[in-house]
């Protein structure tokens, strides 16, 4: 089986002189079906990669935006298993690495082998892990060296030089960088505490850093790209498809593609 790691790709955007835009929605927002061909408007819209959410009831870093569409997710009839079939339907209409951004206690109820091994049938990149630790992932970390997964772990401003040395050994595909951006008069100093980790991260030997939380402008997706090798997107794509459909989500994608 083929692995779709999003390595290559970030590597070839460097080469090119430019980032890589990666975009979140949740699966099943508004529903299935809908949130597949979102995702694949993105990615016709100029989003290079995609990272798609689990349905979670009991989130610990989502904000509202992306909490209400989980919740309408799970209350249209999510099941874990949608998560495959949303990648594998992605994958048959568009080439574009996908990232599946879990809570870890659903992978842990259908099991971490079968999990990976599924994913991978579907053709995904791997797995974004925001609520487990590199120490506390070992059965994650033998799936994935099994099975070719990437394994994206987060550090954040809090991390210590050793936590972030940890993540960067066991990360594969790239490393997540925590930020928290746009918020109106406060913004500069987010951008620099940004910029801060991301040098750190590399310090500690992180080759791929790509910043996510709170980018919502293409303005900032550029500010991101002058330091990080990537730029994630997601509350406010989600709240572009929530506001507008499909449609307005590829409007808003397009234009933070042109950043």
């Amino acid at each position: 089986m083929t692995v779709h790691s999003i390595a290559p790709l970030i590597d070839a955007r460097k080469a090119e002189g430019r980032g890589t835009l990666i975009g979140y929605l949740p699966v099943g927002f508004p529903d299935l079906a809908t949130s597949v061909d979102a995702a694949v408007a993105l990615v016709e819209h100029g989003v290079d990669a995609l990272e798609l959410g689990v349905p979670y009831s009991d989130p610990v870093m989502d904000g509202p935006v992306i909490q209400e569409a989980a919740q309408a997710a799970l209350d249209g009839g999510f099941r874990l298993t949608d998560v495959f079939r949303a990648v594998e339907a992605i994958r048959a209409r568009v080439d574009a690495p996908i990232l599946v951004m879990t809570y870890w206690n659903p992978v842990l109820q259908y099991g971490v082998d079968r999990f990976a091994d599924d994913l991978l049938a579907a053709g995904g990149a791997g797995l974004i892990t925001p609520d487990v630790t590199p120490d506390a992932s070992a059965d994650w970390i033998a799936a994935s060296d099994r099975t070719g997964l990437d394994r994206v772990f987060l550090a954040a401003p809090s991390s210590s030089d050793a936590r972030l040395r940890e993540i960067a050994a066991a990360s594969r595909g790239f490393t997540y960088a925590v930020s928290t951006m746009g918020i109106t008069g406060a913004r500069a100093e987010m951008d620099a505490a940004a910029r801060a980790l991301v040098t750190r991260m590399r310090d500690a030997g992180t080759v791929r850093a790509c910043v996510g939380i709170g980018i919502s402008t293409p303005e900032q997706v550029r500010e991101v790209l002058e330091y990080a090798d990537g730029a994630i997107v997601g509350s406010a794509l989600v709240r572009a498809l929530a506001d507008g459909g499909v449609a307005g989500a590829s409007r808003f994608a397009a234009s933070l593609a042109g950043a």
